[in-house]
């Protein structure tokens, strides 16, 4: 969930990896750090806080130089303060790295003992000092980070540079992501390509345990066996400068109003008049999907709940059963795994630590296949699967997730739909059906996007209150739980969502004037009860606010404020209903004056556990 961005090269590099890290500030940070090789010497800054503020002090007092590494760091070990900033230094070596040491506290022990003082709380430290007792025992750089590498537990992206070798940059990752910039005479570093396309669209993706060393003039990437290996070098050639919020205020809403052209992008020569083409999950998908008899989704945060609203499909049109698992228990729970079943990991940056560590589990246990969710191409996940699927948001810079979601939505529709033909259990027209919605989904998300101002008007009475209920019904039920999630995310609304038939069950205590209640009524078999559960909000005295379908019934009254939707598919409901609860969480964010794109304490990919 850090940054990482180093660079080797005949120009100054102090810029290019401050642009960098500006470009990685949408993953989330509490502190930031660079380290320039120069004239024989090593120059470190470090601050507590925002890039702005490096950015601040390297115009006051530039420190130019061609070699050097910088780092965005969200707090693991250790307060989120500059002692504790990468990177972090020991001699002559300075070090970035993003991940977790999970032997560090033997590491210090043992270096403590050789007599290194540490001065921070964090494991990263413990890497530098070992990298630096490794330089005194006669290796050069590599080969003390290859001896280096031996000695981790845990998940690593590392990136190191020394005053003994200006002019040299080395590099490792092992479950945390690192890609390789190629230039012309320069070369670079970095955990995510976006932060480079300022200066290169050619691209390394490392594996898990390539080491590299890289040089202005080239670079030289080595298996965990210390092989030398050739990777191949990837062009990107999407131009668009995502790190550009197109004249809107923040990010977030910039990516609410992208959906309606990422959904139809993510639908894009998957999708004939009529059906779904199953070879867009992979060429051996068809031959899986026919014998698939269970299927385990596996994932964290808002793609777990794009997890549960695909078992309700694949239930209805597939008959076969659906276990959706948060990522980080799945990973420590004996799971019985039934013949033929299906792994499918869900996230949007395929970096996520918990839902790769369950996909490794996964090898042993007996899966038929596994199928990966992802938005990042080259990603870990998508690598790592046998089959997958990616989605067409491009990059997502808010922290709070939105076309992610709702793209990861539209292409578990697909793989629901497929499984469900392969099995025999959709006929023909009930599958045009399907896809007759999906062609009218990214139109029908304009016609909800227009009601941005009033959604607005609607919901300023938000900006004082603390705390809030979110209701739904069957598959609208993760649909709240995902509404609830990011109003709390981004506005720091402590938010729940329940099944509205729970609120008699414990939640009703809460209801009174102060507890603003809001539900989502689409037009479908469950509308009567949903309402009858609303009357009992009613009946305490309850503040309800109701995103309901033009046709359902609801209207303004006392204590009940409407927003009518228009009508819309029962198969595309759940797509549909979240978008008007995106723009709620984001306009009461705005009123409440919090730090919309980059709430406190969260990061963009969490790649540790």
């Amino acid at each position: 969930m850090c940054g990482i961005v180093a660079a080797a090269g005949q120009r100054n590099v102090a810029a290019i990896l401050l642009e960098g890290l500006k470009r990685l500030e949408y993953r989330g940070y509490d502190s930031v750090g660079m380290a320039i090789v120069a004239d024989g010497a090593l120059h470190c800054r470090k601050h507590a806080g925002k890039v702005a503020l490096l950015a601040d002090d390297l115009a006051r007092l530039p420190f130019p130089g061609h070699l050097g590494i910088a780092h965005t760091r969200w707090a693991t070990h250790g307060k989120p303060n500059e002692v504790n900033a990468h990177p972090h230094r020991s001699g002559p070596i300075a070090l970035v790295h993003n991940g977790i040491i999970e032997n560090f506290r033997a590491l210090r022990a043992e270096l403590e003992a050789l007599g290194y003082e540490f001065q921070s709380d964090t494991d990263t430290e413990a890497v530098a000092h070992l990298m630096h007792h490794l330089l005194k025992q006669g290796l050069d750089l590599a080969g003390a980070l290859d001896a280096a590498v031996t000695r981790l537990e845990g998940a690593y992206a590392l990136a190191v540079v020394s005053a003994t070798e200006p002019g040299t940059l080395v590099g490792a990752r092992s479950g945390s992501p690192l890609v390789l910039g190629v230039g012309i005479e320069e070369h670079f570093l970095a955990s995510d390509p976006l932060a480079l396309r300022q200066v290169t669209d050619r691209f390394v993706y490392l594996e898990d345990g390539d080491r590299v060393t890289l040089t202005a003039a080239g670079y030289q990437v080595r298996d965990c066996n210390g092989a030398v290996v050739a990777r191949g070098v990837h062009t990107l050639s999407d131009a668009v400068d995502h790190a550009d919020k197109g004249g809107f205020r923040h990010f977030m809403l910039k990516e609410i109003h992208e959906q309606p052209a990422v959904l139809a992008a993510t639908l894009e020569g998957r999708i004939s008049a009529h059906r779904v083409l199953p070879e867009i999950f992979g060429a051996t998908a068809a031959d899986r999907f026919a014998v698939v008899e269970n299927l385990h989704l596996v994932a964290c945060g808002t793609s777990y709940h794009a997890g549960l609203v695909a078992r309700y499909w694949l239930e209805e049109w597939a008959g076969i059963p659906c276990q959706v698992e948060v990522a980080s228990e799945y990973r420590y729970r004996k799971v019985v795994v039934p013949k033929n079943t299906l792994f499918v990991a869900i996230s949007q940056s395929g970096e996520t630590a918990d839902t790769l560590a369950a996909l490794k589990a996964t090898r042993e246990a007996g899966y038929l296949d596994s199928l990966a969710i992802c938005n990042v191409a080259n990603s870990s996940l998508a690598r790592e699967t046998g089959l997958a699927l990616l989605t067409r948001a491009g990059p997502e810079i808010g922290v709070a997730s939105t076309k992610a979601f709702t793209t990861q939505l539209v292409a578990l529709q697909l793989l629901c739909i497929v499984i469900a033909r392969a099995r025999g259990k959709l006929s023909v027209e009930r599958e045009a059906e399907l896809v007759a919605a999906l062609h009218a989904l990214p139109e029908l998300s304009r016609r909800v996007l227009a009601l941005d101002a009033a959604i607005e008007a609607t919901f300023e009475c938000f900006a004082d209150k603390h705390h809030a209920l979110f209701l739904g019904r069957g598959v609208q039920y993760p649909i709240a739980l995902e509404g609830a999630l990011k109003l709390k995310e981004i506005s720091y609304i402590h938010a729940e969502a329940y099944p509205a038939g729970e609120l008699k069950h414990g939640p009703l205590a809460l209801v009174d004037a102060d507890m603003p209640v809001v539900a989502v009524a689409p037009n479908n078999e469950l509308l009567e009860k949903l309402k009858s559960n609303l009357h009992e909000v009613q009946a305490r005295g309850g503040a309800l606010f109701v995103f309901a379908d033009r046709d359902a019934g609801f209207r303004d009254q006392p204590g009940v404020t409407v927003v009518s939707l228009p009508h819309v598919p029962k198969s595309l409901e759940p797509i549909v209903y979240t978008l008007p609860l995106q723009l709620l969480a984001y306009h009461v964010a705005v009123l409440k004056g919090t730090d919309v794109d980059q709430p406190r304490n969260l990061a963009k990919s969490v790649t540790v556990e």
